[in-house]
């Protein structure tokens, strides 16, 4: 059961009342892929890189929904910060709760560095044939492993 709540600063919150995944000042962080569930942790704070730029989201955020682009999300649990590789997606953020759908992730401790450092070689040895490949794609393959190799180099 939803009921509408004015805050004192005005602005509209929803709460939700009887769910069994609300947690007083947490988030409920999910991180789904099509492959299936990556992450379902209760967390303090999740930062992550939007199409429009980097967000932060903190327990009682406004709702709102966003797309995603590759890169890097962090989430605080306790004094640990913990570090996910988005591939596109999107994500649906509301006052205790965090749902990201994304094309793939991983968990910094999961990346294989090395994969990931030749795949970065192979997109950039591309990248030098302009003429004679799918420049969108190997950009983008590019940029997918250097956002990995960004995430598991900051393994916690």
């Amino acid at each position: 059961m939803k009921r509408r709540v004015r805050s004192s600063a005005g602005a509209d919150r929803y709460r939700t009342e009887g769910r069994k995944d609300k947690v007083e000042n947490k988030l409920i962080l999910e991180i789904v892929t099509p492959h299936g569930l990556v992450l379902s942790e209760e967390v303090d704070e999740v930062v992550c890189t939007g199409s429009e730029g980097e967000f932060g989201v903190l327990p009682g955020h406004v709702p709102f929904f966003t797309t995603l682009k590759i890169g890097m999300l962090a989430y605080k649990k306790g004094t640990a910060t913990k570090y996910v590789f988005v591939n596109w997606g999107y994500a649906e953020v509301g006052p205790d709760k965090v749902l990201v759908l994304a094309d793939s992730a991983e968990k910094s401790d999961e990346i294989d560095v090395e994969r990931a450092k030749t795949a970065m070689k192979r997109a950039e040895e591309r990248l030098k044939k302009a003429e004679e490949i799918d420049f969108a794609r190997a950009t983008s393959s590019l940029e997918r492993s250097v956002s990995r190799v960004q995430v598991a180099e900051k393994r916690s």
